[in-house]
């Protein structure tokens, strides 16, 4: 049972990075833009975010400074997408590109440095209970902000206006459009939280899962958050439980290991990728169930004068 109890606990933290960049590029997706960038976003958030909190001492410094630097590369991304009308998928993988190489080359003064912990995480009076405790209440708080922040977004997309008029600028924006709606701007918004998001994500990496600074410690996390929003058929809840999946999948290795399970080192590490790949080719066989989920415009350029 403790076994169960820690793998409960380290799918949890290890699903919510992918939970924190998904539900960012959920947003970005409700409201008709694709941006293929997370991996490069994340990248440059993990070393800003640990730099932050390595000079200043303080984790949710380094959280603001890693939403922010999320936010500004996503602005660069949406300033060349949306008013400069570049390919989408273009640009987005032109910022992992440069994400990755950029944190590589400002963090060479962070590798080998590590943040101290001095406190327990979890949730006082509950942490300590047996089996319970080790499983679900041990965690950071970051882990339990990501789930609130699903339910808010949730709440957000279903229950208020300015919700529905985001959506439906990823669903018909010359009609979104034609009633006064800036479209754009309501784009370049969503692609700041998704930004900002992903930023937290690749903070909560570098800070709290491990903290420390290594180059490509993002390990194609950033792809797999764009793939389950597909898995998730861009529905909030589903998006953190598909992360929690993939987590799971992703400590499944470590534990198995740990229990003296004969399995090859490089099988147990292809497993999230692989995963991943099963689960796309399974949802691609139904492109109608696809279409009838996807956000009608998602991808597409809008152009306000047409």
């Amino acid at each position: 049972m403790n076994e169960i109890a820690l793998l409960v606990a380290a799918t949890l933290a290890a699903g919510t990075p992918l939970a924190l960049a998904g539900l960012g590029l959920l947003v970005n997706e409700r409201a008709g833009v694709v941006n293929l960038g997370a991996e490069g976003m994340m990248a440059i958030a993990a070393v800003t975010g640990f730099a932050a909190a390595y000079l200043t001492g303080s984790d949710w410094l380094g959280f603001a400074a890693g939403a922010a630097a999320g936010a500004a590369a996503a602005s660069i991304f949406g300033w060349l997408a949306l008013w400069l009308y570049t390919n989408q998928y273009a640009t987005g993988l032109a910022l992992s590109l440069f994400g990755a190489g950029f944190s590589a080359f400002v963090g060479t003064g962070y590798v080998g440095k590590n943040l101290e912990r001095t406190t327990i995480s979890g949730i006082p009076g509950l942490r300590d209970l047996p089996l319970l405790g080790p499983a679900l209440f041990r965690q950071h708080a970051m882990v339990y902000l990501s789930i609130a922040l699903m339910a808010a977004i949730a709440w957000f997309f279903y229950r208020t206006r300015a919700g529905l008029v985001l959506r439906s600028v990823g669903e018909a924006p010359d009609s979104a459009h034609a009633l006064g709606y800036p479209v754009r701007r309501i784009r370049m918004a969503a692609v700041l939280a998704g930004g900002a998001l992903c930023g937290v994500s690749g903070a909560y990496l570098s800070i709290i899962y491990a903290p420390m600074w290594v180059e490509g410690m993002i390990a194609g996390r950033g792809w797999i958050a764009l793939a389950l929003t597909v898995f998730a058929t861009w529905r909030p809840a589903r998006v953190l439980l598909g992360a929690y999946l993939f987590g799971g999948v992703t400590m499944l290795q470590l534990h198995l290991q740990g229990m003296g399970v004969q399995v090859p080192l490089q099988f147990m590490s292809m497993l999230p990728y692989l995963s991943t790949v099963v689960v796309l080719v399974v949802i691609s066989r139904d492109p109608l169930w696809i279409r009838l989920n996807m956000p009608a415009s998602l991808g597409k350029t809008f152009h306000p004068g047409s």
